[in-house]
């Protein structure tokens, strides 16, 4: 057989599709997740909710825990080229349009429903799966943060300077989110509410990070 005829079958997926396929699986495992607990989901539920086998589910992710991970990922990249435009003199609290940015780039919340994001934070509270990768996820984000910070300065990207502001900062966002879940009103608030009240939360908690200790 010639090399021009060798191989048949699908083709190879792109890593966009691949990025599609994680996402949609995220959104899957977030339903389930809030709708009957991690202990009753298994992989294959998660699998059939998006139309693909728990095979496929586990080549993407190692647990069914992690299978959050893009949702709450997400908006890391949007997040550090804002900073890197952060301009000198400007507030951090007004560094951010939480309004618009929440409501216009699905990149920063690109769904479920953010009442169902809230819901999942507040499993991180009682699913130590959950709070494993919650944390993870902050973890990786930090580093992130210091070299937009440190890009934005001029400094080297190990200069400690925006590596403590990168870590102030980053609390100051799982802070905010965490408080936002945890003491919502109403648990299952409609998505415009939702979005206002977590960009209002957000605004206060870079307020009182811009404060500062005194």
């Amino acid at each position: 057989m010639s090399a021009a005829r060798g191989r048949t079958g699908r083709p190879p997926l792109t890593e966009e599709r691949k990025a599609e396929i994680r996402l949609e699986i995220a959104r899957a495992a977030v339903d389930l997740f809030v709708s009957q607990g991690v202990t009753a989901t298994t992989g294959e539920q998660i699998g059939r909710a998006v139309g693909v086998s728990a095979r496929t589910v586990w080549r993407y992710f190692p647990s069914k825990e992690s299978c959050v991970r893009p949702l709450l990922a997400a908006g890391i990249d949007v997040i550090a080229a804002q900073l890197r435009q952060w301009r000198p003199g400007r507030p951090l609290d007004q560094a951010f349009d939480f309004d618009r940015d929440l409501a216009g780039d699905d990149r920063l919340l690109p769904g479920p429903d953010p009442a169902a994001v809230g819901a999942l934070v507040r499993l991180t509270r009682t699913e130590p799966g959950l709070r494993a990768v919650w944390l993870q996820t902050y973890d990786e984000a930090e580093p992130v943060f210091a070299r937009a910070l440190a890009e934005r300065a001029g400094l080297p990207a190990d200069d400690l300077r925006p590596a403590i502001q990168a870590a102030m900062f980053n609390a100051a966002l799982r802070a905010a989110v965490e408080h936002h879940a945890w003491h919502a009103a109403d648990p299952a608030p409609a998505p415009a509410t939702a979005r206002a009240e977590l960009a209002a939360t957000l605004r206060a908690a870079l307020a009182v990070a811009t404060e500062g200790l005194t």
